[in-house]
């Protein structure tokens, strides 16, 4: 509709002109024939630029993402990290999102250069392990497309990503190591269920436990075991202990489904555990259900991991957009620690995923 009323404006301007130039009429009516063609030229114009400024208003480019990350189906605290980035990453608000899942970092990388070549604007990207990302990361910067790591760092340089967003793996370990020694035993006898082999969490947590273990003479590793961060593995590490006859008196599980699957094991061999019982259980994450187990004393301590980096991300990016300074390149979430001593049902309610 707008293209025919221009044409048609554009027209009637020539024709006038045409007049003009040809001679026709006299004076007055060339005045009123140059008159015409003026505001006929005049409202041409300004037909144009609305024209020309109303679609590129409306044909507003999003800006394209990749996203990779681990299975949503991993554990809980997966499952509301990625519902958390597919709520903030939608069209309405201003994003054209791609997802890639795998727990696998030879897989992901794959992922990571198809994203390269769809020619995404951002690539997000939280790690299955912690190395072999240099190629890939490089790639991407030499395409000028800005890398954004949440949940878990990797061993790269920090040249080759705008701003990683994650949890501090080794606090957490921390926190919950120096938890576990205030509670004062005579002696650890631990089985640690490790996740996923070489991802930060992993890392994280294995090692103040690990550095504890080496330092202290009383603290011992009745076994220590991947169960890939799965409930029914971890089951099966704490039965074959059961089953061998070795005492211990704490399960240090490095996330809550681990822990619940260790659990099962106990209830089936009628061990006691959590406060003022047999067996110490510590899990990590913080989903809901976990710490209601605390809240019941069924548990002991629950180590919290924010799986909400979405809004942070899209801080980022904004900044990007306009140009402005980033600031601090490494943004630690905000974490804490839940003795079933000192556990509300608001914290529950406030901290549960």
């Amino acid at each position: 509709m707008k293209k025919r009323t221009l044409a048609t404006m554009l027209m009637a301007s020539m024709t006038a002109v045409s007049l003009i130039g040809c001679g026709g009429g006299n004076a007055a009516t060339q005045a009123a024939a140059t008159t015409a063609a003026a505001e006929t030229t005049t409202a041409a114009a300004a037909a144009a630029e609305t024209t020309t400024a109303a679609p590129a208003e409306a044909q507003k480019e999003l800006i394209k993402v990749g996203i990779i990350n681990n299975d949503p189906n991993e554990s809980g605290y997966r499952t509301a990290n990625d519902a958390d980035l597919k709520a903030m990453f939608t069209e309405e608000n201003g994003y054209e999102a791609s997802f890639a899942y795998s727990l696998k970092n030879d897989e992901q990388i794959n992922a990571a250069q198809k994203f390269i070549q769809d020619e995404v604007d951002y690539l997000l990207l939280s790690a299955a392990d912690t190395s072999g990302w240099d190629s890939v990361l490089q790639d991407a910067q030499n395409a000028g497309i800005g890398v954004i790591l949440f949940d878990r760092t990797i061993d790269a340089s920090e040249d080759l990503y705008l701003a990683s967003i994650v949890s501090d793996m080794d606090k957490e370990g921390e926190t919950a190591v120096n938890w576990l020694a205030g509670q004062g035993l005579d002696e650890y006898n631990v089985i640690h269920i490790q996740g996923v082999m070489g991802s930060a969490a992993q890392r994280g947590r294995t090692g103040a436990l690990d550095a504890k273990v080496a330092a202290e003479a009383s603290w011992n590793l009745v076994t220590q075991q991947t169960a890939e961060w799965n409930s029914e593995k971890a089951q099966q590490i704490v039965q074959s202990v059961i089953d061998s006859g070795t005492p211990f008196n704490v399960i240090y599980a490095e996330n809550d489904d681990m822990a619940k699957g260790a659990v099962a094991a106990l209830d089936k061999a009628n061990i006691s555990h959590g406060v003022g019982k047999d067996v110490i259980v510590m899990g990590f994450d913080c989903n809901k259900w976990a710490l209601e187990e605390l809240l019941a004393q069924n548990w002991n301590y629950d180590g919290q991991c924010n799986p909400f980096q979405a809004s942070y991300i899209d801080a980022v990016i904004k900044k990007v957009e306009k140009g402005e300074e980033l600031g601090e390149k490494v943004i630690i979430m905000d974490e804490k620690g839940f003795d079933a001593t000192e556990i509300t049902k608001e914290d529950v309610e406030k901290y549960g995923i």
